[in-house]
C-alpha cells in the first residue's frame, strides 16, 4: 500500500512551545495536524524552555538557515547557590554555595558577557562529539571537555534582582546557550547558578505574541491552522528583496543566473520575487542573481 505523502503546503507556523515537550515533538505534531509533506524548525528550544518555535513548512524549509542565523531574544531566571549537571533546574546538583550576589555585582558582571564572547556549551546539549550528541554521552556518564564556541551577544539586561535569583533578558546570535550564560555568571560571581525558567520571546521576525499555543494545534481544525500559516517570505525580512524581470524569473527558476531590478552589494545574499511570488535566495552579481536555493511553489 502506498504511503500517504501529505499536502504540499509552504510557509511558517509559529508555535508557543510549552515546557515538558521537545522541539522535534512539536514539529511532528504540527506536521501531523496540517498533514504537511515536509516540516522543520529554525532553532531548538530545550524541553523545559517555552516560547517561540518557528516551524517551516514545505519550501519554507529552504529559508530555515536565514532565520536560524537571525538574532533571538530570551527572558530567563537564574537561581543562585547551586550548579547542576544540566545547568538548569532539571539536573542533579553538583555544587552549592552560600554566597549571594548583590544587584550591583550582577549588573557589573554582565559587561563580560556581551559582544563577541567564547562560550562552552552545556554537557547536556546537542553538540556533536566524535559523531555523537553530547547529551547522549553525558547520560552515559562519559566525561568530556566541549570546545568553546564564538557567540555574539547583542545585549544582556538585568530585569529584576532578588535575594536568590535574577531575571535577565538576552539578545544573541546563532548558537547561544542560555544555560551556559547562567552557569558562567554564577562562577564569575562566586555564587554558582543555573537556569530556573527560560522563555524565547522572539526569533528573527517571529514574536511570541503572534504564536499559536501548542494545545491549539491538537484542538483546532486543520482549516483554522491553515489560516495561521505565514507566507514563506516572512522568514526573509532580514535580506534585501529584488525583483526578477520576466525572462530573469524563468532563468532563475531553471537554476541559472537571471536579471533583476533593484540593487545590493556585490555578492550579498538576497531574495528574489516576481509576479508569481518568491523565486529564490541567491547572490547579487551586478544586475543578475546567481540562485542558491530556488523555490518550487
Amino acid at each position: 500500500m502506498a504511503r500517504k505523502k501529505g499536502r504540499d503546503i509552504s510557509g511558517w507556523l509559529i508555535v508557543d512551545k510549552p515546557a515538558g515537550v521537545g522541539s522535534t515533538a512539536v514539529v511532528a505534531k504540527v506536521r501531523w495536524a496540517l498533514d504537511a509533506k515536509k516540516a522543520g524548525h529554525a532553532g531548538t528550544l530545550d524541553p523545559d524552555a517555552t516560547g517561540v518555535l518557528a516551524i517551516a513548512l514545505g519550501e519554507a524549509t529552504k529559508t530555515v538557515p536565514i532565520v536560524t542565523d537571525a538574532l533571538k531574544c530570551y527572558n530567563f531566571v537564574v537561581t543562585w547557590g547551586a550548579e547542576t549537571a544540566t545547568d538548569d533546574a532539571s539536573g542533579e546538583v553538583l555544587r552549592t554555595s552560600e554566597a549571594r550576589p548583590s544587584e550591583a555585582e550582577v549588573q557589573a558582571a554582565l559587561a563580560g558577557f556581551t559582544g563577541d564572547i567564547m562560550q562552552i556549551p552545556p554537557a547536556f546539549s546537542a553538540v556533536k562529539v566524535e559523531g555523537e550528541r553530547a547529551y547522549d554521552l553525558a547520560r552515559e556518564g562519559v566525561e568530556m571537555e566541549l570546545a568553546a564556541r564564538p557567540l555574539w551577544v547583542d545585549s544582556l539586561t538585568l530585569l529584576e534582582a532578588g535575594e536568590g535569583h535574577a531575571r535577565l533578558e538576552m539578545v544573541c546570535g546563532k548558537g547561544g546557550y542560555v544555560r551556559s550564560i547562567a552557569r558562567d555568571l554564577g562562577r564569575v560571581l562566586g555564587c554558582l547558578g543555573h537556569v530556573a525558567h527560560l522563555r524565547r520571546t522572539w526569533s528573527g521576525p517571529f514574536e511570541v505574541d503572534h504564536a499559536v499555543p501548542f494545545d491549539r494545534v491538537d484542538r483546532e481544525a486543520q482549516e483554522w491552522l491553515d489560516g495561521q500559516i505565514l507566507p514563506l517570505e516572512t522568514g526573509l525580512t532580514d535580506l534585501p528583496m529584488l525583483r526578477a524581470t520576466p525572462e530573469g524569473g524563468i532563468r532563475i527558476r531553471n537554476g541559472n543566473p537571471g536579471e533583476v531590478t533593484g540593487g545590493a552589494e556585490w555578492g550579498e545574499l538576497v531574495w528574489v520575487m516576481d509576479a508569481q511570488g518568491p523565486v529564490c535566495i541567491g547572490r547579487y552579481q551586478g544586475g543578475m542573481v546567481q540562485p542558491e536555493r530556488v523555490f518550487n511553489l
